[in-house]
């Protein structure tokens, strides 16, 4: 099966615009394409993920990925999906965000003199005279069709400020440079891009005569009620020092049923045969299809060591043989300054800390709700202290049946 027919059977494509070109470009190894990420923070996300899972793929079929950084468009932020004004950041924070992306895209992408290609358009974009660049590209855009796009409309009864809506123009405007600069022949992205991806076609097609195309990978939605890549306790972050190997890898071991075959398919370089005979599984063999999921996943992240020490811990923890002294509990340290004045801390800062829980609020209900303890025994009072003697001597913390934190100091 070639590239093209294999991201089909995986479910990764959603739209495309040429089909015969681009299945003709990428099977035959002669796509060079490129992923855009806005720098929105200092760690990647499972959001993320998947595109570079598809980065990796096409690579490996002989294909030049580009990894875009938004140095440029990061300073105004994608309206798509959003109902609010994303938070400005300043050139430090953005610029700090890119180096980090870099270092965590090499995981996965093959860097190098005749590779891959990381890019910035902040090497373009922040040096953009205002005047020249509406009158040069300006006209190759109608505010009626904008107005129109997907990554528009939830904005326009909320406000659309003038600033988000010449993102479209700036993200269309980095296929043009990557193509006259780049030779970049191809853009790909999530299906909410569609608008945005079909600019930076046309405009490369009104303004050079020249064929461009864009492919849409399809989004995994849905989990546990929000956006992939988010749980009650924020998001999952590919950075270990924001989302440990073992929350990590229990966020795969604990999806829902009904997305462990998609999410086999579209993240894993497993056979796809190998996939299919998982189809037939369902009970306790199903659960064999997440541990193998999230084992698969936490290996491409973290590496085999700390996947082994997430199996091992997440298996201790469905045993009942978990505790303090257990080896591969997930740990938070504590220091002086974590405590208050008078040498404690409470339950809910310590819920806060070892991030069980994302805000004090959260773990309040959590408390009040019976789903909280310390050393097996239940806590119900949202005012309860420990000392840093306590601490000292470990404690292990859980929320629900499959959320815990040993704390030491």
């Amino acid at each position: 099966m070639q590239i093209f027919e294999e991201l089909k059977a995986r479910g990764l494509l959603a739209q495309v615009t040429d089909e015969s070109q681009i299945r003709d470009l990428i099977n035959n190894g002669k796509a060079t394409f490129y992923i855009g990420f806005d720098p929105t923070a200092d760690s990647l996300h499972v959001g993320h993920f998947m595109a570079l899972c598809l980065m990796k793929r096409l690579q490996m079929a002989g294909n030049k990925p580009i990894a875009l950084v938004g140095g440029g468009t990061g300073m105004i932020g994608d309206p798509s999906g959003r109902t609010d004004l994303r938070k400005m950041m300043t050139l430090d924070m953005i610029d700090h965000n890119c180096e980090c992306f870099k270092k965590q895209m090499s995981r996965f992408i093959d860097f190098g003199e005749g590779k891959a290609q990381m890019v910035n358009n902040a090497d373009w974009l922040r040096n953009l005279n205002f005047m020249d660049f509406m009158r040069d590209i300006g006209p190759c855009f109608s505010v009626n069709d904008m107005l129109r796009a997907r990554c528009y409309v939830n904005r326009l009864e909320q406000g659309l400020s003038f600033l988000e809506f010449t993102y479209m123009l700036m993200q269309s405007y980095d296929f043009y440079r990557l193509y006259q600069d780049y030779g970049c022949n191809m853009q790909f992205g999530g299906d909410d891009q569609w608008s945005n991806m079909l600019g930076g076609t046309e405009l490369i097609r009104k303004k050079l005569g020249k064929d461009a195309y864009a492919m849409t990978i399809t989004l995994l939605l849905k989990h546990d009620g929000t956006k992939m890549g988010k749980t009650s306790g924020g998001a999952v972050w590919l950075d270990p020092d924001k989302t440990s190997p073992y929350d990590f890898y229990q966020y795969w071991r604990n999806i829902d049923d009904d997305d462990v075959l998609k999410c086999l398919r579209m993240l894993t370089f497993l056979p796809l045969e190998e996939i299919d005979e998982m189809d037939k599984w369902d009970g306790s063999r199903l659960n064999e299809a997440k541990t193998i999921l999230a084992t698969e996943l936490t290996t491409m992240v973290h590496g085999e060591d700390e996947a082994a020490k997430a199996k091992a811990g997440a298996e201790a923890l469905f045993s009942g043989a978990i505790n303090k002294d257990s080896e591969n509990i997930p740990t938070t340290q504590l220091a002086d300054e974590d405590f208050m004045e008078d040498g404690t801390i409470d339950i809910l800062g310590l819920l806060v800390k070892t991030g069980l829980t994302a805000s004090r609020g959260d773990a309040r209900r959590n408390v009040q709700q019976g789903g909280v303890s310390v050393d097996s025994v239940k806590i119900t009072d949202f005012k309860k202290l420990f000392t840093k003697d306590e601490v000292k001597k470990g404690m292990l913390i859980q929320r629900g049946k499959k959320n815990f934190q040993k704390v030491t100091m």
